[in-house]
């Protein structure tokens, strides 16, 4: 019967792994609290994602976990709520759970999800920022402390806070965490957190994708983890419809862009993604002559820029949001159907399936359509690899493409 489960719903665990559970109704006999299921069902689903029926079990196991699902498939809860039911209730300690995002918006959404799971109860989780103003050091009692590498480093350096009793910590968008060059962060912080000796923490690494640098960072840090994976490795949602565009040159693309809009092929609201903050800039001065109500985000703009930005995309008042890949990890924005556009081609395939997972999330479907010029063919092989790997048709002549050389990704 577990196997036919995990056959069903494409589950791959390693040997030891505890069995999934079916249901919400389950989950009590698993020892989920009565309360946390009753929130759980609050959300509107009818059972839980498949990356959360493995990793409730395993995470309340006190394994190590290192776990991989498509974006959009409840991977935030799939550790948020295993954590609440092992913390059992409120405590009077700092940091009893730390998790870890590689962007200040993914962090607030990471505490959004646990504001929802623990409503009608007393737990405490805050984004371990500014922290409004005051000294860390007088918080004495955070259930859950939500951050990003930097900030958190700069206030463990500065004896503001201490992880002694941090007891579940996990690294979420594990990859991108890597990719931005945090991993000297993140071997510093390890030195401040409880030894793992006698089972005193427990760390979870979360993604979609799980190139061998996170795999083999993995094993530097987690002791004998349980490995979980929902689906192909490294495969995109697969409620998303993904489509190629071949553009002729790169003076095409606005042309092209505002066909589509007209067309009706992208319906707002629309991601669209660029690679630098620059190319950001100069979309959104055309798209702004165009009368579109659009905005962008990017680097240069202040936490509070962007704040304001996601509140009113989310909100309805944008119908497109320019953006580089600082949006393309693991923020949700609801509604998001026929709109995820590649404008510049993305780089490798992992940031093709961060990006495209912005929409399809949570059971919907989706659409992405991805621009490409001739000067693209080189990264095209790997995209395309994505797209038939997730269920897509491609043509037979964009399989036989030459895979870019590792010599050039690396001088990329």
């Amino acid at each position: 019967m577990v196997a036919a489960l995990r056959r069903k719903h494409r589950i791959h665990a390693s040997p030891g792994t505890p069995d999934p559970v079916a249901s919400f109704d389950a989950m009590p006999q698993s020892g989920v609290p009565a309360w946390l299921v009753r929130n759980l069902k609050s959300l509107g689903f009818s059972q839980p994602t498949p990356i959360q029926m493995q990793c409730f079990p395993a995470i309340m196991s006190g394994s190590h976990v290192l776990a991989s699902a498509p974006t959009g498939s409840g991977k935030t809860i799939a550790f948020l709520g295993p954590i609440l039911a092992c913390l059992g209730k409120p405590g009077k300690d700092f940091a009893r759970a730390l998790i870890v995002d590689p962007s200040r918006e993914l962090a607030k959404q990471t505490l959004d999800e646990f504001t929802k799971l623990t409503v009608g109860r007393k737990w405490n989780g805050r984004l371990v920022d500014r922290m409004s103003g005051e000294k860390a050091g007088n918080i004495r009692r955070l259930d859950v402390a939500v951050c990003t590498p930097l900030r958190l480093v700069q206030m463990l350096r500065e004896n503001r806070i201490s992880l002694d009793a941090t007891k579940h910590l996990v690294f979420d968008e594990a990859d991108k965490l890597l990719d931005l060059g945090f991993a000297p962060q993140i071997d510093e912080m390890l030195t401040f957190c409880p030894k793992a000796d006698g089972g005193l923490m427990q760390t979870m690494m979360f993604s979609a994708t799980l190139p061998p640098v996170v795999v083999d960072l993995a094993g530097s840090i987690l002791t004998s983890p349980l490995r979980i994976s929902i689906g192909d490795v490294n495969a995109a949602a697969p409620d998303v419809e993904q489509k190629l565009l071949f553009i002729t040159s790169e003076d095409g693309k606005l042309f092209s862009f505002r066909q589509l809009l007209q067309d009706g092929e992208i319906k707002p609201p629309a991601l669209v993604f660029v690679q630098s903050k620059e190319r950001a800039k100069e979309l959104f001065g055309e798209l702004v002559y165009d009368g579109i109500f659009v905005d962008t985000i990017h680097a240069d703009r202040t936490k509070q820029q962007r704040d304001n930005t996601v509140k009113a995309f989310r909100a309805g008042k944008l119908w497109v949001l320019v953006c580089t890949d600082l949006m393309a990890r693991g923020v949700d924005f609801k509604g998001i159907g026929s709109g995820v556009i590649n404008y510049d081609f993305p780089q490798s395939a992992a940031t093709y399936i961060h990006r495209i997972g912005r929409t399809g999330r949570a059971g919907r479907k989706g659409k992405a359509i991805t621009m490409f010029t001739i000067d693209d063919f080189e990264s095209l092989r790997s995209i395309v690899g994505v797209m038939r790997q997730s269920g897509c048709e491609v043509p037979e002549w964009m399989l036989r493409l030459k895979q870019r050389s590792k010599k050039v990704q690396l001088a990329k």
